[in-house]
């Protein structure tokens, strides 16, 4: 077997391909409303408005509040 790579030609600059604001907007958007969700859930949830009635949010991410700093007893 013979094994060929492909060497750079010498004085070629390397292309970094761009990523117009446009396709990159909708997906900064959606990841950011994601993480101002779970972040509300970790600090400010405390069961009083809660979709899920109760305090099982409070419960399961208890130890995450604690971990991250935030008082909540």
């Amino acid at each position: 077997m013979s094994q060929s790579s492909a060497a750079p030609i010498s004085g070629s600059a390397v292309e970094i391909p761009s990523i117009p604001f446009r396709e990159i907007a909708p997906w900064a958007l959606f990841f950011g409303l994601l993480g101002l969700i779970i972040l509300f859930f970790i600090s400010a949830d405390q069961g009083a408005i809660s979709v899920p009635s109760g305090n099982a949010i409070h419960e399961w991410v208890h130890d995450g509040r604690h971990l991250l700093g935030y008082p909540c007893h």
